[in-house]
């Protein structure tokens, strides 16, 4: 017993080699980059340009979607060629996107127009980074070291969301609007600096066998996914629960900012303080896995971040305010950063190395694609109701996700990998 006590809490100091080491710093600068952004486009627009809750969701709703349509061609494109030359352009789009922002800022040509063309640019090269990272992350591991791994990249984006914001409130107030997104571009170039450092041959991947990439080879991530019972269920869970949580930001930012007359510092200290809470469940994650086993996470943590949202419908004025976001925030994220990268290992596990980059696309993809949906009605729903409404509604709709959920026999994690043979 007492070995393996002893085993477990060495988990999170266990090393993974110094490539990953390098692969781990570029993430976490782009991350605390991102996390002083936090919020900043639809901060910029009720800020600098006076947007309204339909205008504020729209900029969180058709950017992303427009970005995970860009995303979808790139998929197969991400998929043949080598991993890091794709992760250093797209991080280098995304510097330039952002830095196109605070130019226009300064002459005065800002408008709502360039903040969803950024925000469309901006996602599609998150998408196409993300699964590079991915794809690379698993050839770069050991296969039993792949959920020490994710748990220390959701535990590092957390972390930069709780220092983030509060920074970011802090220099908006002292500076203008606009400062973080400088240091979000700043972020993306010491990104691609960092991932230059990774050393080793890295071959051009190829497709299985001597048959050509198809035409039909973009949907073979989405194939994978539905092909398999429990990718599939936590898929279309994953993309509602997403989907719903991230519509509320939008909501948020005007309750709070406009109606609740919350100053810039306060909206950002009651988002990063609970994300110390993500500290918390990504350490947790490989110990709960072993204790309870990987299916027991995925239904009773999956359940247990859905049932929370509801509390924001109760947010007043003032402290007893402000510790309510608190609190929900809290109680979200724990669970949240404890599925996640439980999740993020099980994907990859249940993903052969040829349809890695294309099944992380379309997971990524789809679920841009839920939270710009759900975002863009929620918005609409506010500007017909009040945003207070509108939270009722997503809080209500969540609460019947965990019915999506997979079965054990869904999620058996001794299951042979699946194969392609259309790949």
């Amino acid at each position: 017993m007492l070995s393996r006590v002893g085993g477990l809490s060495r988990i999170g100091r266990k090393r993974l080699g110094r490539q990953f080491g390098w692969l781990w710093a570029a993430y976490a600068v782009s991350a605390y980059g991102s996390g002083l952004g936090f919020g900043a486009l639809p901060l910029i627009a009720v800020l600098a340009l006076h947007a309204g809750p339909a205008q504020v969701s729209a900029l969180s709703a058709v950017g992303p979607a427009v970005g995970a349509l860009i995303a979808v061609p790139l998929a197969p494109w991400v998929e043949f060629r080598r991993k890091r030359p794709v992760m250093i352009a797209m991080d280098l789009i995304r510097f330039a996107a952002m830095a196109t922002i605070p130019l226009a800022y300064a002459i005065g040509l800002l408008g709502l127009v360039q903040l969803l063309v950024v925000s469309a640019v901006v996602a599609a090269a998150k998408i196409a980074f993300n699964a590079a990272s991915g794809a690379h992350l698993k050839a770069l591991i050991r296969p039993d070291d792949l959920l020490v791994a994710n748990a220390r990249f959701e535990s590092t984006n957390w972390s930069s969301i709780a220092i983030g914001p509060p920074l970011g409130g802090a220099a908006i107030g002292l500076f203008g609007p606009v400062t973080t997104v400088v240091a979000d571009a700043l972020s993306y170039l010491l990104s691609a600096l960092g991932i230059t450092t990774i050393r080793g041959r890295e071959e051009t991947p190829r497709p299985i066998g001597s048959t050509p990439v198809r035409a039909g080879a973009v949907l073979d991530g989405w194939r994978h996914i539905l092909g398999d019972p429990g990718l599939r269920a936590l898929y279309l869970n994953n993309m509602l629960v997403g989907g719903l949580i991230m519509a509320t930001e939008p909501l948020l930012a005007v309750l709070l900012l406009r109606q609740l007359h919350f100053p810039a510092w306060q909206y950002g200290l009651a988002f990063a303080a609970p994300c110390l809470g993500g500290l918390i469940g990504s350490r947790l994650a490989q110990r709960v896995v072993a204790r309870y086993g990987r299916h027991r996470v995925f239904r009773t943590v999956g359940t247990l971040r859905a049932v929370w949202l509801i509390g924001l419908v109760f947010v007043r004025p003032g402290v007893v305010g402000l510790v309510t976001v608190m609190a929900v925030e809290l109680a979200i994220i724990v669970n949240m950063s404890l599925y996640t990268p439980v999740l993020a290992t099980y994907r990859l596990e249940r993903t052969p190395k040829h349809l890695v980059a294309r099944t992380l696309s379309a997971w990524s993809i789809g679920q841009q694609a839920s939270i710009a949906v759900c975002t863009a009605l929620g918005g609409l729903l506010a500007d017909a109701t009040g945003p207070r409404t509108a939270l009722a509604v997503a809080g209500l709709l969540v609460l019947a996700t965990p019915l999506l959920l997979p079965r054990r026999d869904q999620a058996s994690a001794h299951e042979p990998e699946p194969s392609l043979s259309h790949s």
